[in-house]
This record gives C-alpha cells, structure tokens and sequence, in this order.
C-alpha cells in the first residue's frame, strides 16, 4: 500500500480523509472509475476546495453516503447533490432526522443498516454503530478482495463493529478524546457525560484497545479520526494507541486526521 494519486486506468480502492471532527467530517473514496464521499459535513464550497488541494475531481463524484443526521456531517449534503447531481444514499431514518439540514436532494436512495448496495463497482456495506442518532452507521467498502473501513462517532465498539472492521486492509477509526482532558476540560458536565456515555465517541484508549483485538497481518493502514481539537491530541492519541498495541513493530502505518486541512491519499494495490 502507498500514498498516490488514484491512476484512472486502473482500479485501485483510494481513500483521502477531506476533513475529521466535530467541526465537520468528510472522506473521498474511489476506485479510478467511481467516487463518492462518505458524509459532506462542510460547506460544499469548502468541500470543493479541499477536493481540489487533493487533486480530486469534484465532478467525477458519483454519489453522497450518509452516516448520519449530526451537522458535521451532513452540512454540505444537500448543495452538493443539486449542485452536482448527486444521488444521496441515507437511511429512511436517517433522512427524516436530517430533513431540515439537508433541503431538496437531487435523488435519494434509500439504504438499510446490514444490506450491502453497490456504487458502480463498489460494494458498501453499513453496519450499525452505538451513537446518539437516529440510525448511524459505520461501512465497509470493498472492491476486488481490498476492503476499507470506517468507523467514527461510536461510544462503544460492539461485537458487530469488531466483526466488520477485523479484516479491512485499512481502517478509518474514532480516537476522539484523552479521558483526563475531557474531564479537566472546559465543555459543561452533561457534554462530558455524553461523550463517554456507550452512544458518544471512543477516547484514545478505547481505540487502542479496538485496534489491538482486530489487529491482522492484512492490515496496512489506521487513520485516527474525529479527534476533538479541545479534550485530545494527536501526540496523545498516537501514543495511547502505540501502548495499546504493545511494544515493537505493529505491522501497519498508523496516521492522524486533521480538521483543517485534507490527509493524503492512501491506495490500495
């Protein structure tokens, strides 16, 4: 596996991470014939500009996935899809909560937590996740034996989680918070609550534990995802998720994703 730029003649699974936290998440995936975003919690003008410091071609996009209802991740849903035509693929759940937030959708398709639908020659499998929304869920994509996953916004990582995450050659996985900056922090009691609670987000050291049970040989790469900017750090989060796997050579590159700027693209031969 390496950093590249996808080659058009070829179909490799690529995946860049657009933007993670709670100010707004969204990741590209394609395979150099298809691409779509897995939720557009920015501005589509941000979005747009992101995509471009990527070198991504915006209008090669073939659809929106939608995790859930949350603004950071659907804020630019709604003015991508009818400004590029975009089919948005949501839960029925899901899209009545986000109603409001999303506005007129070029075309909506419906999805159901524990279907597998196909985007072209993508196959996107999502799976239920333990969060305070409506309907959340977490995905795997596959294509040609490769498989990414992406897991944020979970509180607790179930037996259902585990089970879809434990053969991804490269995982996208919450490591939202250091437990003691939460609790020194400045965010009122009942937001603290509801982070830690089993439907808010995975601290440093849940993660690790998460990654250290699924570990394989397969496993190539592990982007740490929805840091928060106020309760973590990156230097925290890489170091607990280093303790957790133990000492000596993990096997896989270990990568942290930023709220202000785009990661680069990671391509799976």
């Amino acid at each position: 596996m390496e950093s590249a730029a996808p080659n058009l003649n070829e179909c490799t699974l690529s995946i860049c991470v657009l933007a993670s936290g709670s100010k707004g998440n969204a990741i590209w995936v394609g395979d150099g014939r298809t691409a779509f975003l897995v939720d557009a919690g920015l501005s589509g003008v941000e979005i747009e500009r992101r995509m471009q410091a990527a070198d991504l071609a915006i209008e090669c996009l073939h659809a929106i996935v939608v995790s859930h209802e949350h603004s950071d991740h659907v804020r630019g849903v709604g003015v991508l899809s009818r400004r590029y035509k975009l089919p948005v693929y949501i839960s029925a759940c899901t899209e009545r909560a986000a109603a409001g937030q999303l506005g007129r959708l070029h075309e909506i398709r419906h999805f159901e937590i524990g279907r597998p639908f196909g985007i072209n020659d993508l196959v996107v499998h999502p799976f239920a996740t333990a969060h305070d929304a409506e309907d959340p869920a977490g995905f795997t994509i596959s294509q040609n034996g490769h498989r990414i996953g992406i897991a944020t916004d979970l509180g607790i990582a179930t037996g259902m989680v585990k089970e879809h995450l434990k053969t991804c050659a490269l995982l996208v996985l919450e490591a939202n918070h250091d437990p003691t900056m939460l609790v020194d922090g400045p965010y009122p009691w009942p937001l603290k609550q509801r982070i830690k609670s089993r439907n808010g987000h995975l601290s440093n050291e849940e993660s690790g534990d998460l990654l250290a049970e699924i570990r394989h040989d397969g496993l190539c790469h592990v982007i740490l995802a929805h840091l928060s900017e106020t309760n973590n750090t990156p230097q925290k989060a890489l170091l607990a998720v280093a303790k957790a796997l133990g000492e000596g050579d993990c096997g896989f590159q270990i990568h942290v994703a930023c709220q202000d700027r785009c990661s680069c693209l990671l391509t799976l031969h």
